[in-house]
């Protein structure tokens, strides 16, 4: 193998090792919510740099296969989980 072949190589791995460890190091929290909208339930993790935030992603998350439409998905976020999880990383 070429020596500007394997540089190559090394410096792309390099790269997406920093995006790899990037990407999870800003995760700091982890919740799991379960949502109710129209009498049907839902379970979904989600993490973010807050525990808020990954509140946020949970429960839009878990409206998503409950919910049909942009109008219902909202009302469905908007709503206060039925059940909130959540852990710091």
């Amino acid at each position: 193998m070429r020596r500007s072949t394997l540089l190559t190589l090394l410096a792309v791995a390099a790269f997406a090792a920093f995006l790899f460890y990037s990407t999870l190091s800003s995760q700091r929290a982890e919740c799991t919510v379960t949502a109710e909208f129209q009498g049907r339930s839902n379970q979904a993790t989600a993490s973010g740099a807050t525990p808020g935030e990954a509140e946020r992603q949970a429960r839009t998350t878990a409206c998503g296969p409950i919910a049909h439409g942009m109008d219902e998905t909202i009302a469905c976020s908007n709503r206060p989980p039925v059940r909130r999880e959540c852990r710091t990383l």
